[in-house]
């Protein structure tokens, strides 16, 4: 397997040309991170987030410096979820943040300028907060549909992500963002056709019998929308 992106390449020009983004737990039970993130970033995966919440700060660093190891050889992105002190630790070079995480400008003075800070977004009013924020580098807009990964949050609909893909322009100026939220290979036409380019997955390739199968239908279902507006 070779690189798809050379590891040269900045940070924010790789999150840029970011398309598929997964968050993954540690797969503790299966004992093949390594193995499931050489599959899913060989297949299209650009940015790869740990989220783990049933391990301890010890088990999340080891975790992550496999993350690491892999994500760099590959050449993809990895995020750290909310932990800004696990991410110093380890030398992430992307933050993501939830609303009722540290806010973004006290994550940002803790990181420095470089790492790039995402933030999750539930409605029209945070994206536009997010979207105008500098220290905020990507968003991410949803849940699309209610989804068990996050429990007891209601979802926002697709007509969410219809209003950030009208309002927030797109193109090379554009903050990237992302749709995140029970998308799969059975919804995604559904989420491409409301104006997203990019998506947060979980357990569509997570729980995937054949996880890399599942990165290139995704990234099929995008690479539409993409050539869908080239020839407009």
């Amino acid at each position: 397997m070779t690189h798809r992106v050379s590891d040269m390449t900045p940070a924010r020009d790789r999150l840029a040309a970011a398309r598929v983004y997964v968050c993954t737990d540690a797969r503790t039970s299966r004992g093949d991170l390594a193995e499931f993130l050489e599959q899913i970033i060989g297949a299209g995966v650009d940015i790869v987030q740990l989220r783990d919440k049933n391990l301890t700060a010890r088990e999340e660093l080891d975790a992550l410096r496999i993350v690491s190891q892999v994500c760099e050889h590959f050449g993809a992105l990895w995020a750290v979820n909310d932990r800004v002190d696990l991410a110093l630790a380890v030398g992430a070079p992307v933050v993501h943040l939830g609303q009722t995480d540290l806010p973004v400008d006290v994550a940002r003075a803790l990181v420095g300028p470089d790492v790039l800070l995402g933030q999750s977004t539930h409605s029209l009013a945070q994206a536009r907060a997010a979207d105008v924020n500098p220290e905020v580098d990507y968003f991410a807009v949803g849940p699309l549909w209610a989804t068990p990964t996050k429990p007891g949050r209601a979802a926002v609909g697709l007509e969410l992500a219809r209003l950030v893909a009208a309002e927030m322009t797109t193109g090379s100026a554009a903050k990237p963002w992302f749709a995140i939220g029970g998308i799969d290979s059975t919804n995604i036409h559904q989420v491409v056709t409301a104006g997203a380019e990019r998506v947060v997955v979980v357990r569509a390739v997570t729980e995937a019998d054949q996880p890399a199968q599942a990165v290139a239908a995704l990234r099929a279902q995008l690479a539409r929308r993409t050539s869908q507006q080239g020839a407009l």
